[in-house]
């Protein structure tokens, strides 16, 4: 596919690059041989770095959609029968101030896949094409080079192998035992890694007030279906393409572990393993845990660049020296928030408030998202003063 071509000089490029760093500077064996099948591993390796931040735009996106999902289906409600045109111009029209509320779109999420499948098949291109172009005829066009890829280093591809089964082979091409094996293994490494890294995404970092909804039952049969996806259409993959995405699976597993572990969406299971620990280690320290309650009624310290007002002695002292002055203006809810929980009718368990823990933590995450985009837009509007000032003319048109 002539669509693919730079894509594939690219991927020989890599390639090319990986095995001359191995060979050269770790002083692996030229020719066929392990240095070979370690660069597609290297090739993965480079794939990878270079969507990391198409990664955690995909991690703020799916968060921000699971955030969203009780608003989402509280707005489907409203206009549940209703197939006129101005109601579903208007359901439309209110989705996308929702999706632009939370700084998400439900396509975001499919960004890091998107982009590696042009790279998933340039791969399988090239590895197709070992044979012809170790004749001097890729794809029947008579090109003896791929890039840097000579006719020799095709050949040398070719002949490479992991555990006897070449890498350019398939399960259905090769009746060597080796390849039926290597590829079964690879397959089924490949789906396991898929299901695992969708579960692990879906289940453990996601509120429990997002998991039942439309969204969530199409996330469920998509995380069984893709594995069954990947063990029919494996048997046709070279092995050099099983293992690519073997180890973005091994990888994607491993990234999000890390996202989840430091980063975990409020109300999700994650987020409160994270508090526990958190919680573990303060008590571990002497310190009082942190709580939801303690939080939100904590002094927030003003903004830098604040000005703090003045106070006459008199005031301050008497503010210093009154012990109820810290509560003035506050109100009994404010107070014990969460205070006497109770269990609703729907099974949640919720707090004097009214709220879930799930709802509490989506509160203070738009409040927070709240504020700063207060802050942005004083920033913004600083700058802008600040740049017609220096615009301005530093004399009148009569010279003074």
């Amino acid at each position: 596919m002539e669509i693919l071509r730079p894509i594939e000089i690219a991927v020989a490029w890599i390639m090319v690059q990986i095995h001359s760093l191995l060979t050269g500077v770790l002083g692996m064996a030229d020719g066929p041989g392990a240095a070979w099948v370690l660069s597609i591993v290297g090739l993965t390796v480079v794939i990878r770095i270079l969507i990391i931040p198409l990664f955690f735009k995909q991690i703020k996106a799916s968060r921000g959609m699971q955030l969203m999902q009780p608003e989402l289906q509280a707005l489907q409600k409203k206009y549940k029968g209703k197939t006129d045109p101005a109601s579903r111009q208007a359901q439309q029209q209110e989705m996308m101030e929702l999706y632009k509320k939370h700084n998400t779109n439900p396509f975001a999420s499919c960004l890091p896949i998107l982009l590696q499948m042009p790279i998933f098949f340039a791969l399988f291109q090239v590895l197709r094409g070992l044979e012809q172009l170790a004749e001097g005829d890729y794809q029947g066009r008579g090109l003896d080079s791929l890039g840097p890829l000579t006719a020799d280093m095709a050949g040398d591809v070719e002949a490479s192998t992991l555990f006897g089964a070449p890498i350019s082979a398939t399960f259905l091409s090769s009746d060597l035992l080796e390849v039926k094996i290597v590829t079964v293994i690879l397959i089924v490494a490949m789906s396991a890694t898929q299901f695992f890294s969708m579960r692990q995404l879906t289940m453990k970092n996601m509120p429990a007030s997002s998991l039942d909804n439309p969204m969530m039952r199409q996330q469920m049969m998509l995380m069984y279906a893709m594995p069954v996806i990947f063990a029919v259409t494996g048997v046709g993959f070279p092995v050099g393409v099983l293992i690519y995405w073997t180890v973005t699976n091994i990888w994607s597993m491993g990234q999000q572990y890390y996202t989840i572990k430091r980063m975990p969406a409020p109300g999700s299971e994650a987020y409160r393993r994270k508090q526990e620990k958190d919680a573990a280690k303060r008590a571990k320290k002497g310190l009082p845990p942190v709580s939801d309650d303690t939080a939100a009624t904590t002094e927030v310290e003003p903004p830098a660049g604040q000005r703090v007002q003045p106070m006459r002695k008199d005031r301050a002292k008497k503010k210093a020296t009154d012990p109820l002055a810290p509560l003035a203006g506050a109100t009994p809810e404010a107070d014990q928030p969460y205070a006497e929980p109770e269990v609703a009718a729907d099974g949640e368990l919720r707090g004097k408030d009214g709220l879930t823990e799930a709802e509490r933590a989506r509160k203070r995450y738009e409040a927070r998202a709240a504020e700063r985009k207060a802050a942005r837009e004083k920033r913004l509007a600083a700058e802008k003063r600040r740049r017609e000032g220096q615009n301005k003319p530093k004399y009148n048109a009569d010279g003074s």
